[in-house]
């Protein structure tokens, strides 16, 4: 099978193309079949950077980056019964850690993947897995955004962004997105009640007595959205862990709860995403695709930090 491996982290460059023999699963896992890769940022920052390689995958050589996939399972561990050979699956596998997605089979716990409704494509399948988890996880599981609150999401027409401008309007929300001026239709049709112009207006001073913040920039971001949150808000970033000194402290003042959040691998929210997505409440927008030959392409396109909805790579 076809496989693409990492020996060091660099440019795009180092993504090698090998031959290898299909892995061989343990009893709570499944062989997938791919058919389609969700391609993040974070594929190209573990590719590009030897920390975060480190940090996500460990210090085993050669690596396979790759968590997001949908395709159709071949093989079922002896303890799996959530699926049989000839589903359509899709997930998020094993991140933070070895998801191996990169390559024509990939054994995935069965925990981690949840069955692909008919209705949509392994395309949008593979989209909406650590994106849309992630944007899931933020707003539902650490900032529990119920009807009636007031949602800012900063880059609204990114990846994660919106996907949590569509589920923060499913929860009921009041929903305000961030994005530049092209976009804004785009950020207005996912659900957002209110559009900001980021490179031409200060949110800070238009908006004010914010419930929850998705911070997907990273910056003077949570700096800035503690001047608009109110008491006890809810501020989560996806952009650093490393929150500063003086934005714990900022928000210690307000009693604003801030916190980093890191995606995991959940088949059981992957289960909660499949059934609004089988319901059209949430729709992935794919705007580019690749071959799997065109991985560096794929990456090369994401790093340039302009892209609409997600990019998949099919196989």
């Amino acid at each position: 099978m076809k496989t693409i491996i990492l020996n060091e982290a660099g440019s795009v460059d180092n993504l090698q193309y090998i031959g290898s023999a299909k892995p061989t699963i343990s009893s709570n896992e499944v062989l997938v079949k791919t058919v389609s890769l969700g391609i993040n940022v974070i594929d190209y920052k573990v590719r590009a950077n030897d920390g975060a390689l480190n940090w996500i995958l460990g210090a085993d050589r050669p690596a396979i980056i790759g968590w997001d996939l949908s395709g159709t399972v071949v093989e079922v561990g002896d303890d799996v019964t959530d699926f049989k050979i000839g589903d359509d699956v899709f997930g998020m596998a094993n991140f933070p850690g070895k998801g191996n997605a990169y390559s024509e089979f990939v054994a995935v716990p069965s925990a981690h993947l949840t069955l692909k409704p008919a209705n949509i494509s392994h395309q949008e399948a593979a989209a909406a897995t650590l994106a849309a988890l992630t944007a899931w996880q933020g707003l539902v599981e650490k900032g529990n955004v119920k009807k009636g609150d007031k949602v800012l999401i900063h880059a609204a027409s990114g990846g994660v962004g919106h996907y949590a401008t569509q589920i923060a309007k499913h929860l009921g929300a009041y929903v305000i997105g961030t994005s530049s001026a092209k976009n804004r239709e785009f950020v207005l049709q996912n659900g957002a009640d209110q559009h900001i112009d980021y490179t031409t207006e200060n949110f800070q001073e238009i908006v004010s007595d914010v419930d929850f913040v998705l911070d997907t920039v990273g910056g003077d971001t949570i700096l800035k959205s503690l001047e608009v949150i109110k008491q006890g808000g809810t501020i989560v970033s996806i952009a650093s862990s490393n929150l500063s000194t003086e934005e714990l402290e900022k928000a210690k003042s307000k009693e604003v709860n801030l916190s980093f959040l890191l995606v995991q691998s959940s088949g059981e929210n992957m289960l909660q995403l499949a059934q609004l997505m089988e319901k059209g409440i949430i729709k992935s927008h794919v705007s580019k695709t690749f071959s799997f030959d065109q991985m560096g392409e794929a990456h090369l396109h994401l790093e340039k930090g302009r892209t609409v909805g997600k990019i998949v790579v099919n196989l």
